[in-house]
């Protein structure tokens, strides 16, 4: 996994109030948030040949919550599906996984980010999450939390960025972008789940990315949506609708969000017995539709030209969305019908980012 994070004295300086993100982020101390981490300084030195071109998308609707103190992994192990031994290793500073209910269907999906750094080696988190469900979130790390030395709360002073290169080529590349202001980054990653989603990247609300990517062109986020939905990569709470999507039929191993080494963790138990098993019958897929995807109902039933049972509808954006497969119909003609009774074709397709040969 490349990684570039990237920490300096002006991110140190909003920390401490020089900046807007104090003002956002009262509660940013050393045991009350993350966002005061002194954080490892790594090389500033970007490739200068070769320069790729970037569109830099703005997600406001994922946001950024810090988990620090002491416990923070042991504490994030016990209710994620991925393995937090991993996470601050050299070579892995961003992890996808979920948070799952104790009957093992996914509540939220969420992307780690490592903070770890001197002096006392903390390895304190950012964690990535939809917008919309973060109130949630923080209340159940807080049930969970016990007697755990472990603090939550909410970065609304960092603003979350999707870096993807214009040219595909440079994305299988993995091209970096070129940094201009490294002080101005907390962090740049790789994101976890597929090269084709290209960088994450965190900064303060009042930076613009134009300051920090020598060749970066702000893009209309919807763009980025249709991105995603085009190679398959589900994101948010309308395309895991919480308490009801399964964690491998969402592709969770595909995307690398799963450790089945690891010890237990909430709603392990089905997961784990539907990996040894081998048995996945379905799984969600792009498809492309002959209506917008805005008119469609969320959940809406697919079925064959011969009227079989192929699944539900889950989200999309223009005729691009993600839908729940059954992979014996997944070549076949889909049909759907929308809430004015007009029968809407879909097409589910393959994505190449996909293993070629996997039982999950």
């Amino acid at each position: 996994m490349q990684r570039v994070i990237l920490f300096g004295s002006a991110f140190r300086a909003i920390a401490t109030g020089s900046g807007g993100l104090h003002a956002h982020c009262s509660r940013c101390t050393r045991h009350e948030n993350a966002c005061r981490t002194p954080i490892r300084k790594h090389s500033q030195d970007q490739p200068t040949n070769n320069t790729v071109h970037f569109s830099c998308y703005s997600l406001p609707h994922r946001a950024l919550i810090s988990v620090s103190g002491q416990d923070t992994s042991s504490f994030l192990q016990g209710i994620i599906t991925n393995d937090m031994t991993l996470l601050g290793e050299d070579a892995l500073r961003a992890m996808y996984a979920h948070i799952l209910s104790v009957q093992g269907r996914t509540l939220y999906d969420i992307i780690l980010y490592s903070l770890k750094g001197p002096p006392d080696g903390l390895n304190d988190v950012l964690l990535e999450c939809d917008s919309t469900v973060q109130d949630s979130i923080m209340q159940l790390l807080k049930v969970y939390k016990i007697r755990r030395k472990v603090n939550f709360s909410l970065c609304p002073g960092l603003s979350l960025w999707a870096l993807l290169p214009q040219n595909k080529t440079a994305v299988l590349g993995k091209s970096k972008p070129d940094v201009t202001a490294a002080d101005k980054v907390v962090v740049l990653e790789q994101d976890p789940r597929t090269e084709l989603m290209g960088w994450r990247m965190i900064t303060s609300c009042q930076n613009n990315p134009h300051e920090i990517i020598s060749v970066c062109q702000e893009s209309n986020t919807e763009e980025y949506h249709r991105h995603r939905y085009e190679i398959g990569v589900p994101e948010g709470v309308k395309d895991l609708p919480p308490g009801e999507a399964l964690p491998l039929e969402s592709n969770l191993v595909y995307m690398q969000g799963i450790s089945f080494s690891k010890g237990c963790y909430i709603g392990q138990e089905l997961t784990a017995r539907t990996h040894h098993t081998g048995v996945i019958r379905k799984r969600l897929m792009p498809v492309t539709m002959s209506a917008p995807a805005e008119t469609l109902d969320q959940g809406a039933a697919l079925e064959t030209e011969g009227g079989k049972p192929a699944g539900k509808h889950r989200a999309g954006i223009d005729k691009l969305g993600l839908s729940l497969i059954r992979l014996a119909h997944a070549r076949e003609p889909l049909k759907i019908k929308s809430p004015d009774a007009v029968p809407v074709t879909l097409q589910a397709t393959v994505p190449d980012w996909w293993p070629k040969n996997s039982k999950d």
